[in-house]
């Protein structure tokens, strides 16, 4: 069983790509804090590579920027690569299968853009009811 739930923050804004055959792709890093801190008392974190794939990658490109908190679940993968310096090297990247967007949107925004709305519509979509309309 290959899974792994992950919470955390954006290192840096997302970067944005498409394969050859023409399907999006998205990276970006999070820091995740361990529930300690070092000797020093400094807080200690693990950096994580996530690829996000099709739609949720364009969701991802959208509405996620440096410092957005996210939940993560997904797969862990390896890749192997030749750098520019023809040395092999191997990572490790979650393929996140969904993303939740943890930032709350800001109070002063004013732009729908700011958040991504719900998949199946939200609550403006839905009309009223009449209550004499209803069987009970």
């Amino acid at each position: 069983m290959n899974k792994i739930i992950l919470i955390g923050n954006l290192t840096k804004d997302p970067e944005c790509g498409a394969t050859a055959g023409g399907v999006n792709f998205t990276r970006f890093n999070i820091a995740v804090n361990r529930p300690f801190t070092n000797s020093a008392g400094e807080r200690v974190a693990d950096y994580f590579d996530i690829v996000v794939w099709r739609g949720l990658a364009e969701r991802c490109a959208k509405y996620l920027f440096k410092g957005s908190k996210v939940g993560v679940h997904g797969s862990v993968q390896r890749r192997q690569y030749e750098d520019r310096d023809g040395i092999k090297r191997t990572s490790f990247d979650v393929v996140a299968d969904e993303i939740e967007f943890l930032t709350p949107k800001p109070a002063n925004s004013k732009s729908s853009d700011a958040e991504p709305s719900p998949p199946d519509g939200g609550i403006s979509d839905l009309e009223p009811v009449n209550n004499d309309d209803l069987p009970f």
